[in-house]
């Protein structure tokens, strides 16, 4: 494995980190909105959420360069605050990561959300509990396999990213070349040994990955079983 490899498996596991880091920061309170509100927006975000799911990469990664452009606001207002270009850049790879991933977290948090008894927040309620108490002392540890699953999903799907890394971050070593375009790299100039490595390291992430939340899964059916003969 080449130094420039290595480099990318620490750009990748950092760019990872961060996504999940966001998603649980910023898409929390948006799995917990989606899952219990009943306006017409809420059911409006859902699907818009949901896009990034049948909706090809290279889509959205192209109408992201658009606005990440210096002639376009967002991204004139990048280069003015840092004196850089948002295209091609860590950052950006982040931002369209955050977008790209968004599903991957939410939308188990919002099927965990849905399943908490209403009733048990009503006595929280009743009982003195606030809305940031109820959450963090109620809500969290009930949907703690929807978290568990989210993140493990948001982690691998950003480690296995191509398609929206190569429009917006391009392939700069060090900063947005991430596994997959240095596997895409490999294979485009017949280094195959090498592209052997990184291909079988990203198959065996992957299904340790699936393993991971399959035992989640049926970790938590057991506990339901359990419960229910105890009944």
């Amino acid at each position: 494995m080449t130094a420039t490899d290595t480099s990318a498996i620490f750009v990748t596991l950092q760019l990872a980190g961060a996504t999940t880091a966001l998603l649980m920061i910023f898409g929390t309170p948006v799995a917990w909105w989606v899952a219990r509100s009943r306006s017409w927006f809420s059911t409006l975000l859902s699907p818009l959420i949901s896009l990034p799911l049948v909706l090809p990469p290279t889509v959205i990664g192209f109408y992201l360069l658009i606005l990440f452009s210096p002639d376009q606001a967002v991204g004139s207002f990048w280069l003015q605050m840092t004196g850089d270009t948002l295209a091609f850049s860590f950052a950006g790879l982040l931002i369209g990561s955050v977008i790209y991933s968004m599903p991957f977290y939410i939308q188990p948090l919002q099927v965990e959300f849905s399943n908490i008894d209403q009733n048990l927040i009503e006595a929280a309620t009743t009982l003195g509990a606030g809305s940031f108490d109820r959450f963090f002392n109620l809500v969290v540890p009930l949907s703690a396999r929807g978290f568990l699953i989210a993140t493990t999903l948001t982690f691998a799907h950003t480690v296995g990213e191509f398609g929206i890394v190569l429009m917006i971050g391009g392939n700069i070593p060090g900063e947005t070349r991430v596994l997959s375009i240095a596997l895409y790299d490999h294979v485009e100039t017949l280094q195959y040994a090498r592209a052997h490595i990184l291909a079988g390291g990203l198959m065996l992430f992957s299904f340790c990955t699936l393993i991971l939340i399959h035992i989640i899964n049926k970790g938590s059916l057991t506990v339901v079983a359990a419960g229910s003969r105890g009944r």
